[in-house]
């Protein structure tokens, strides 16, 4: 067994409990509201904007000179992407300087602070499960939800589904270079470091989504 083959196999668990959250399920039917869409995007951008940094960061950390490498690649790739975000939002009609002013939820800023220690404290490698976790779902969610979602909520045009569409079909490429990276991966304590990272990102990130099904006071949000 591959060390990818390996990762879904543990992680599987967690995967399944993000999967059920009943708000994924929802956008998935076309079943969510404007104001919840913009509320998502928002958070979107709270933990998005982090992106590159968090890349430079697990650059700085690495002594690896092929990870590395790849890092300042996949920095390229990811630069501006927290700016489609700030579009969309726009284009739904919601509050950008606000969205930039207001800080994140406290699920937000909890994935993302987790991010940032275990990068320092833990290992530069921990990153990867921040990524197979973003990623992932990212392919496996972004596409079909932008569809269902144009058809209840959107514009006549597109506008307001960039980050979804975009990200989507991108990440397609990220997995497959994610996959590629860490099968060339040969210390087992790396291993087990990116599968305890993804495992605790499968909660984290799902946090976010059962965060805003409470509705920006706590109460459940109405899909």
């Amino acid at each position: 067994m591959n060390f990818y083959d390996r990762l879904l196999v543990e992680t599987s668990t967690a995967r399944a409990e993000f999967l059920s959250i009943p708000i994924l399920r929802h956008a998935l039917e076309g079943s969510v509201s404007r104001a919840l869409y913009i509320e998502f995007l928002k958070q979107a951008y709270h933990h998005v904007r982090h992106t590159c940094p968090l890349l430079s960061l697990a650059a700085a950390r690495t002594q690896d000179g092929i990870y590395r490498k790849s890092l300042y690649t996949y920095i390229e790739e990811e630069r501006g992407h927290e700016e489609w975000i700030l579009s969309d939002i726009a284009a739904m009609g919601g509050d950008v300087e606000g969205t930039k002013a207001m800080p994140a939820r406290p699920a937000c800023r909890a994935m993302v602070g987790y991010a940032y220690y275990a990068i320092d404290w833990i290992s530069p490698y921990a990153l990867l499960g921040m990524v197979h976790v973003l990623e992932g779902m990212s392919v496996q969610l972004a596409a079909n939800a932008a569809g269902s979602l144009k058809k209840s909520i959107g514009p006549v045009d597109d506008r307001g589904f960039r980050y979804l569409t975009s990200h989507g079909a991108l990440d397609v490429n990220h997995v497959e270079f994610f996959k590629k990276l860490i099968n060339e991966l040969h210390s087992l304590s790396v291993c087990d470091v990116i599968i305890d990272c993804a495992n605790v990102m499968y909660q984290l990130y799902g946090n976010i989504f059962r965060d805003l099904e409470r509705g920006p006071h706590g109460a459940r949000n109405a899909a």
